[in-house]
């Protein structure tokens, strides 16, 4: 017998309660690859999750394909694979290589979505970027999931000059890097600013992801700028769940006291609380709310 905790399904009124049709016969496609995926979208950051199974030599090339504008469209590409330890309920393996706290978050309201369970669950995902299993709490909600998500402390919280920026702070992972600066996200000047740092910090830093956090402390508003250098992509996001994580835990280093604040970004809110003076698995957590928008296949033409 398993000790895992139970997962989740969505309980809805029997009434409205609508049971998952039998997929078509898929239609027959020249020269293309099938891929089974479904879109979520945490707080607005658009996030593909790929379930049909690909060789990992083909990740970068499928992703390509589904981020365009005239494909799929998405901010990021994930696939979902099985569990390596017998502990975890289910992998998430990103496009990059790196660690996506929103595609995490997707990865939780989809599996809960599509397994029977009690109406709260406790997750435990593997994820690329990540050398522990991730904990994470879910339950359903008016319109989707509230997820919440414990994510490990950074490694380094330096202080960082940037010109015309009064307070900056690098904030660092295991293959990431978040340069949070304070200021106003909405300012072309320092957008443009932000993107020539992304660039900088990508040659300069061997990471699979870097993003540019602009910060309104006093307004509690960021703008999340996420580069993903084996992608070539640069995308000025919805919402960045690991961007909104680093800003918490660079304002718990510099204040001293826990933080505990509801970060607004362009697509929605994200909450987060930090306090670097706890040594435990939750002293960094954020949480939002993911909605399932569409599930389907794709082709993918050589």
């Amino acid at each position: 017998m398993s000790n895992r905790p139970a997962v989740l399904r969505r309980s809805t009124p029997a009434a409205s309660r609508t049971a998952r049709a039998p997929r078509s016969t898929r239609c027959q496609v020249r020269n293309a690859t099938a891929v089974d995926f479904v879109k979520l979208s945490p707080a607005s950051n658009t996030t593909v999750l790929v379930t049909s199974r690909h060789p990992e030599t083909g990740y970068l090339a499928i992703a390509d394909r589904l981020l365009r504008a005239e494909h799929v469209h998405a901010e990021q590409v994930g696939f979902i694979l099985p569990p390596r330890k017998p502990q975890a309920h289910t992998r998430l393996h990103m496009a990059g290589d790196e660690f996506c706290a929103n595609a995490t978050l997707s990865l939780a309201a989809w599996h809960a979505a599509t397994r029977p369970g009690p109406d709260r669950a406790e997750l435990l995902i593997e994820t690329s970027g990540a050398r522990q299993a991730l904990h994470c709490r879910v339950e359903p909600s008016e319109a989707g999931y509230h997820c919440e998500l414990s994510i490990p402390w950074p490694q380094s919280i330096e202080p960082y000059k940037v010109p015309g920026i009064e307070r900056a702070g690098l904030v660092r992972y295991p293959g990431a890097v978040h340069l949070v600066a304070e200021g106003d996200g909405s300012d072309p000047l320092l957008r443009e600013r932000a993107q020539q740092l992304a660039v900088e910090l990508g040659a300069r830093e061997a990471v699979c992801v870097v993003g540019i956090m602009l910060y309104d402390r006093h307004r509690q508003e960021l703008a999340p700028l996420v580069s993903v250098p084996a992608l070539g992509s640069m995308i000025w996001e919805g919402s960045c769940g690991s961007g909104t994580a680093a800003v918490g835990a660079y304002l718990a280093a510099a204040t001293g006291t826990p933080i505990n604040a509801s970060v607004k970004q362009p697509g929605g809110t994200t909450q987060v609380f930090a306090d670097s003076s706890r040594a435990e698995a939750t002293a960094l957590r954020i949480c939002t709310e993911v909605n399932i928008v569409a599930e389907g296949t794709a082709y993918i033409h050589d």
